[in-house]
């Protein structure tokens, strides 16, 4: 049975709390969509700051949107289109702070200022993206990369 366990602690040790959390959620479960929903809802329930917090899944040679936390968002994103489509097509980790300053950013919500971007890979393939929106620029640091890429390590096995 899953419990919700308080946050405390510096950023680290928080998202160490979510790791575990998102263990406990996942652990027994196979289907992925269950998987990443409760993941998503999760890292809402976590993060602050945030106004959109999902997964893009891997459609032939585009992303199509899965489950998510927030306002409706575009459906389909191509490899190499904005921050979604890039971060896939270079299978690395893009942290954007003003997204209005990064080329073809797509505005699926107008309220998003800074957006992270998290590559979901499970034995080298790629299945999706993990894509987080803030109303406020620089809202992502270096530990929230970090810690959200052990996220989507952690989640993968689970897919």
């Amino acid at each position: 049975m899953f419990k919700v366990e308080s946050y405390k602690g510096n950023k680290e040790d928080s998202y160490r709390m979510v790791l575990k959390q998102l263990v406990a959620l996942v652990e027994d479960e196979t289907n992925t969509i269950a998987n990443l929903s409760n993941a998503s809802a999760l890292l809402n329930q976590f993060l602050d700051q945030i106004n959109w917090v999902g997964f893009y899944l891997v459609d032939g040679n585009e992303l199509v949107l899965g489950p998510f936390q927030g306002l409706p968002a575009c459906v389909r994103i191509p490899f190499g289109k904005g921050v979604c489509g890039t971060s896939a097509a270079e299978r690395k980790t893009l942290r954007v702070e003003d997204v209005h300053e990064f080329p073809g950013h797509i505005a699926c919500d107008a309220a998003s200022q800074s957006e992270i971007v998290v590559p979901v890979m499970k034995d080298g393939n790629l299945l999706g993206v993990l894509d987080i929106d803030s109303p406020i620029k620089g809202r992502f640091d270096v530990i929230d990369q970090r810690m959200l890429e052990q996220f989507t390590e952690e989640l993968a096995k689970h897919l």
